[in-house]
């Protein structure tokens, strides 16, 4: 087995500080072993003035690195998982998944206090269909504006467009130690995260030989819990373009699904929880994506 080892990343703060954070756990997983960051430019970091739908929606932040990861320039790819399309390049498969952070979303202000103080007129920026049909659920008569940037860009634009809120995912504002910014954390039955949020993937070429140095790192019951997402995701098609949250929570006793799906103009069409006793994940999936399926016909 070779001893140095190129790890492909985009170059976002973000994205940076998560590859470090996965770098940090193979190193200290395989000694004697060196891995070495190589940031790639992807679609996503190239368009900034439109919205993720219009452009694309999933896989505009893995595209190009999972062409270099093919091609064989990069050894490993790291990625937010919810960044991924359901279904990987060819040849690719999920490695190991880090440990989830907090997979829900946050709701950040300087004008109010929590997000029940949220009325109709309030301006609340966020790029995402999904957060933006939820939101709208919550409360009628918001404002949705257009937000897009890394997590610093948006921050600045709660001041600079005058909004009375954004909303971000928890886990990347975390783990860029902004903590602080952070207004409160929105309940997961008010806002169901998208499938993946708050987890960090590691992708690699199947059968490749650094699969030997990933089964450290890996988290089981993330693994397992991001799994049914994608799994629901890939069964109704999920996009960046449908409102769609989907959120596992796999615990002792039983294992619990968050579904919420949306129109584009803010109607939610399913919000709900199941649940399944340990073992029936297979019929847990099924039974979302027969729910979801009836919307989409």
């Amino acid at each position: 087995m070779k001893k140095t080892w190129i790890v492909g990343t985009r170059g976002s703060k973000l994205a940076l500080r998560q590859t470090q954070i996965v770098v940090d756990a193979l190193s200290q997983a395989n000694p004697g072993h060196d891995f070495l960051i190589e940031t790639i430019r992807t679609t996503g970091d190239t368009v900034w003035d439109k919205p993720l739908a219009q452009i694309g929606g999933k896989g505009l932040f893995v595209k190009e690195i999972e062409e270099e990861l093919v091609r064989g320039g990069i050894d490993i790819a790291v990625h937010s998982m919810k960044d991924l399309p359901a279904e990987l390049a060819e040849g690719l498969a999920i490695g190991a998944v880090m440990v989830r952070e907090d997979p829900r979303d946050a709701f950040i202000s300087t004008r109010l206090t929590s997000i029940s103080d949220l009325h109709g007129g309030c301006r609340v920026g966020t790029g995402s269909t999904r957060r933006k049909a939820q939101l709208q659920r919550y409360r009628e008569g918001i404002e949705v504006v257009p937000l897009r940037g890394n997590v610093d860009t948006r921050i600045r634009k709660l001041t600079t467009q005058k909004l009375d809120g954004i909303i971000l995912a928890a886990a990347g504002v975390r783990r860029l130690g902004l903590e602080e910014v952070i207004t409160e954390i929105i309940p997961a039955d008010i806002m169901v995260p998208t499938a993946g949020q708050g987890a960090i993937g590691i992708e690699i070429r199947r059968g490749d030989e650094a699969a030997g140095l990933l089964g450290a790192i890996d988290h089981d019951r993330t693994h397992r819990e991001v799994a049914i997402e994608r799994a629901v995701q890939a069964a109704v098609g999920g996009g960046c373009s449908i409102p769609l949250g989907i959120h596992a929570r796999m615990e002792d006793d039983r294992t619990d699904l968050s579904l919420s799906l949306g129109n584009e103009d803010g109607t939610i069409l399913v919000h709900e929880k199941l649940s399944e006793k340990p073992g029936g994940e297979q019929a847990l999936i099924e039974k979302a994506s027969l729910i979801l399926l009836e919307h989409f016909r």
